[in-house]
Order: structure tokens, then C-alpha cells, then sequence
């Protein structure tokens, strides 16, 4: 299969991408968390049984505040709920572009993969053919062919 996938994309689109990407870094510079893997672990994500446990407070808050607690401040919650709605709604959204992304970009390198493997090709058969050039194309690009079989290594310890 051979150019299995064609840039459908004009440099006008090319550029509004960018320039919109650019805006959402600029619109979530200062207001969006980065973790570190340590504090991903202590706070961790809450799970679907623990979201609809939280979505079940929210609406017993809703339709029977006299039931909800004194001591937690349902201002804030409420902030916290719609921005964690929002949130996920929105990362969703993008992680479905992203993958749609990833998979145009794996086709893209899977054509320029193969017209290498082609170009490669050529130039050995012109090397062949003795065509000047061509020795010293084959020889630097060889390096990417690694023929010998992979030894794996054991390790001895010591006590």
C-alpha cells in the first residue's frame, strides 16, 4: 500500500490550528495544575463509583439543602463541580482530537516510511548499476539496518 493517506489540510487551516492552539496555551497559562507523578499519586483521580457518589450529593444539595451539611462550604463545591464538568467535558473532547491526530500522523510516517524503504531500494540497485553517488549513500544510510541478530545479555552478581 502505497500512500495510504494525502495531506488534506490547506496552510490556511495549517495556520488557524496553530493560531487557535495558541490561543487555548495562552487562555490556560497560569490556570491549569501540572502535577508531579508523587502528587498525582497522593490526590489520584476519583473513580466512577466516586463521581456519581459526588454527583448524587450535589443533587441531594440541590433539591434538599436542608439535608446538607453545615460544614461544607457548597459555594465553593458548586465552583468545583462545574469546573470539573467542564473540564472533562473539554479533555474529552481533546483527547479524541489528539488520538484523531496521532492516527493521521502514523499514517503519514507509515508513506514517508515506505518511500524511504523505496528510495533505499533504488539506491542500492544504483550502486549496482554503478551509478556515481550512490556507494556513499548506501554505505550512511546502512547504519539503519542492523542485520546481526540481537544477543541478549546476562547478568552474573556477586556476593
Amino acid at each position: 500500500m502505497r500512500n495510504i493517506i494525502q495531506d488534506q489540510l490547506s496552510q490556511e487551516e495549517k495556520d488557524q490550528a496553530e493560531s487557535l492552539v495558541h490561543q487555548l496555551e495562552t487562555i490556560f497559562t497560569d490556570k491549569l495544575s501540572a502535577l508531579t507523578e508523587k502528587e498525582r499519586g497522593s490526590y489520584k483521580a476519583i473513580n466512577e463509583t466516586n463521581k456519581l457518589f459526588v454527583n448524587k450529593i450535589w443533587d441531594y444539595r440541590r433539591n434538599s439543602n436542608a439535608l446538607s451539611s453545615p460544614d461544607v462550604d457548597w459555594d465553593e463545591f458548586e465552583k468545583d463541580y462545574k469546573a470539573r464538568v467542564f473540564t472533562e467535558n473539554l479533555l474529552g473532547r481533546l483527547e479524541s482530537l489528539a488520538y484523531r491526530l496521532e492516527s493521521t500522523k502514523i499514517l503519514h510516517d507509515y508513506d514517508n516510511y515506505q518511500d524511504a524503504l523505496n528510495d533505499y531500494s533504488y539506491s542500492q540497485y544504483s550502486k549496482g548499476a554503478g551509478k556515481p553517488g550512490f556507494t556513499e549513500k548506501v554505505a550512511e544510510l546502512k547504519q539503519f539496518f542492523n542485520r546481526s541478530k540481537s544477543v541478549s545479555k546476562t547478568s552474573e552478581t556477586e556476593e
